[in-house]
C-alpha cells in the first residue's frame, strides 16, 4: 500500500484505534474485533509487549486488508523497527524532527504528534502527512481543534484523547480528518473477560457516528453555500 493510499485509508475510515494491550494475543484480540466491527486500520502501540511480532503477524495475516500501523514510536531507532517490521504508518506522540524525516524518507505515512501552535507547525513544515493533536482532552477538546483549524485550515488533524461516543460527532463538525480512540473504544475489560464482542459493538457505534457527523457538515456546507 502506498502512502497517498494509507492516507485515503485512515482518511476513509475515520477512526484510527489506538491498541494497548498487557499482552500480545489481547492485542491480537483486539484487532480481530476492531476488524469485525468494520475498522481496517490499526495503530499497535510500542506499549504492547512484543509490538513489532504483533505488527509482522498482522501485516502477513491480513495481507493487505488492514493498514497496521505503529504508535508511541519516540525515536528512529524504534521507527526503523517498526517499518522492518511491517508498519505502514509511524505515529508519535509528540514531534521529534529526526523521526518525522526519517519516515518520510523512506516513503511512508507519518502521523506526528503535537500540541501547541508551534508544535503543529514545526511538525507540518518538517513533512509530518497529519497531526495528532495529544493530549486533546486536556486542552479543551473539540473546540481546541476548531481553534486550530482557524490559523491552519490545510492541515489534517487527528484528535487523541477525550474520544468518545459523546465527543466523537463534535470533533467530526470541528474539523477533525479522523479521530484517534483509545481505552473508550479498546476495552481493557473486554480484552481481560473475554468479551471482545462488546469492542466490535463499539467500533459499529463509532464508524456510524463519524458518518452521521460527516454527512450533516456537508448538508451545512451545502446549505450556507447555496
Amino acid at each position: 500500500m502506498t502512502k497517498a493510499e494509507a492516507h485515503l485509508r485512515v482518511v476513509s475510515t475515520g477512526i484510527v484505534p489506538v491498541i494497548r494491550a498487557s499482552s500480545a494475543q489481547k492485542a491480537l484480540m483486539a484487532v480481530d474485533a476492531l476488524y469485525e466491527s468494520g475498522i481496517s486500520v490499526m495503530e499497535v502501540t510500542l506499549t504492547v509487549p512484543g509490538a513489532e511480532k504483533v505488527i509482522e503477524s498482522l501485516c502477513s495475516d491480513f495481507q493487505g486488508d488492514l493498514l497496521v500501523g505503529a504508535g508511541s514510536v519516540l525515536d528512529v531507532e524504534s521507527a526503523k523497527r517498526c517499518l522492518d517490521a511491517g508498519a505502514q504508518f509511524i505515529v508519535s506522540p509528540g514531534f521529534d524532527e529526526a523521526t518525522v524525516e526519517f519516515v518520510g524518507s523512506r516513503g511512508v505515512l507519518m502521523m506526528a504528534g503535537a500540541l501547541t501552535p508551534t508544535e503543529v507547525m514545526a511538525a507540518w513544515k518538517t513533512g509530518a502527512d497529519l497531526v495528532k493533536i495529544f493530549p486533546c482532552n486536556g486542552v479543551g477538546g473539540a473546540s481546541y481543534i476548531k481553534a486550530l483549524k482557524g490559523p491552519f485550515p490545510q492541515i489534517p488533524f487527528i484528535p487523541t484523547g477525550g474520544v468518545n461516543l459523546k465527543t466523537a460527532a463534535d470533533f467530526i463538525h470541528a474539523g477533525s480528518e479522523a479521530l484517534g480512540v483509545g481505552g473508550e473504544l479498546v476495552l481493557a475489560s473486554a480484552l481481560n473477560s473475554g468479551t471482545p464482542h462488546l469492542i466490535t459493538e463499539l467500533g459499529k457505534q463509532f464508524l456510524q457516528i463519524v458518518q452521521a457527523a460527516r454527512n450533516s457538515t456537508l448538508t451545512e456546507t451545502a446549505v450556507k453555500g447555496g
